[in-house]
């Protein structure tokens, strides 16, 4: 025989399904931080090798690799703490608190203008190149070959987890609107044998008979 109560507690498949989707993007994040930081090397020493041949300047170059270098690390920092943060919500939706349900609404909709911002950019660093002035070729050229140094797997991926991430968001975010999710997270808890209401005492005797 089963109660409502009983029947409530279990969790609704379009909570644990968004738990999984938020978990899956968790993971990517923390491996696209781990990748950048691996591919880091590689990058530094395909551009020093490229720019050699240019007419920069040891400390342009000098400068456009710190630049490279600070950049990957501070993306992989916030991929990494962003990957922490949806494993926690995960987490959180799970055990079924409303503020986790909240919380991933908030963090889907930066998540959502993030992803199509970075989107955008990727798109325009294609369509429409940097383009500066006469007196900054040597910038412009050395911007140039930054880009050519990463990876060739390195575009497509990011373009890739771009799309992902919005696809991600939007699943998460409607299966936490439906109506399934919405007696999850408003269900009241199970009363245990210690929070039942128990009959009054009766009061004692007094110790003494009366005079």
């Amino acid at each position: 025989m089963s109660y409502p109560d009983q029947a409530l507690a279990r969790r609704p498949a379009v909570v644990v399904l968004a738990a999984v989707v938020l978990a899956v993007m968790a993971v990517a994040a923390v491996g696209y931080a781990v990748a950048g930081l691996l591919a880091l090397g590689g990058a530094v020493a395909e551009f020093r090798s490229a720019a050699a041949g240019t007419s920069a300047r040891p400390d342009e170059i000098d400068g456009m690799v710190t630049l490279l270098r600070v950049s990957t690390v501070l993306t992989a920092v916030v991929s990494l703490l962003g990957g922490l943060l949806l494993a926690g919500l995960a987490l959180g939706l799970l055990a079924g608190r409303s503020g986790a349900r909240v919380g991933t609404w908030v963090v889907s909709g930066l998540g959502l203008l993030f992803g199509c911002c970075g989107l955008a950019v990727l798109v325009g660093q294609r369509a429409a190149p940097l383009r500066l002035g006469a007196d900054e070729r040597t910038t412009a050229e050395l911007l140039a070959l930054l880009g050519d140094a990463q990876p060739g797997w390195w575009l497509p991926v990011n373009a890739g987890l771009s799309v992902g991430q919005v696809l991600g968001y939007l699943v998460v975010a409607a299966l936490l609107a439906l109506p399934a999710a919405n007696a999850w997270f408003r269900r009241r808890p199970p009363v245990g044998p210690t929070d039942r209401q128990q009959p009054p005492a009766a009061p004692l005797a007094p110790p003494y008979p009366p005079r």
